[in-house]
């Protein structure tokens, strides 16, 4: 038996009752997509952090994966995936992940996309993540090492992008390449002061929502 495989029966299989708390507390707390929760509740987010932070893996907190980054606060995984997925036909067929970071959020997005590009300026850590999900079984998920700004224009147009990074202002280059009906889920905002915004393209124009305030690391631009 893999590392891999123990890891997901052991820490995995004992957590089930901390995984229930997790997402019973994210249901109190606003997250009411049924799919979204049952896919908080299954994915083994204690492979996604360093084993000596695995203990705290079903915290609803933020921890650090190295480099200046961060694994996403369960509560903001499942919010950018239910703002995402919620009322619309699934699977969507093309997503563009900003930040592939550890995986998770791209582990939590999956079963809802036939396909997703995800993105990210550290290319240690995108390899990282995505020998992680290779080993985990994950096959929808194309990768590149690239400037989370520029988006992935030779494959646009997507039906959703949601980035893990916050930007001053929405790069233009992403809603350039937003489908209509397309949902773009994106923090925004200096540090202490950000907001999780949606717009979706619709015919008469890009609507914008604020969703929340949120704390997420910058978005910078180029490659590391």
């Amino acid at each position: 038996m893999s590392g891999e495989k123990r890891a997901i029966r052991g820490i995995g299989m004992t957590s089930a009752r901390t995984r229930d708390r997790l997402v019973q507390r994210l249901g109190e707390t606003g997250i009411t997509n049924p799919a979204v929760l049952e896919r908080i509740r299954s994915v083994p987010r204690h492979l996604f952090v360093d084993e000596a932070l695995a203990s705290r893996a079903y915290e609803d907190s933020a921890l650090p994966i190295g480099l200046g980054q961060t694994i996403s606060q369960p509560w903001v995984v499942a919010l950018m995936t239910q703002a995402l997925v919620t009322g619309l036909d699934l699977p969507l067929k093309k997503v563009l992940e900003v930040g592939t970071g550890c995986g998770y959020q791209t582990a939590v997005l999956s079963p809802f996309v036939r396909q997703i590009f995800t993105i990210d300026r550290i290319g240690s850590l995108q390899q990282a993540a995505r020998t992680r999900l290779n080993q985990l079984g994950f096959d929808n998920i194309r990768y590149r090492h690239g400037d989370g700004f520029k988006g992935w224009p030779g494959q646009a147009p997507f039906d959703g992008i949601i980035v893990a990074a916050a930007p001053g202002e929405v790069p233009p280059a992403l809603l350039e390449q937003l489908s209509e009906g397309g949902r773009l889920i994106i923090p925004v905002g200096p540090a202490g002061d950000q907001a999780l915004i949606r717009i979706t393209r619709t015919p008469g124009g890009l609507q914008r929502e604020q969703l929340s305030q949120v704390s997420f690391v910058p978005l910078v631009e180029g490659t590391g």
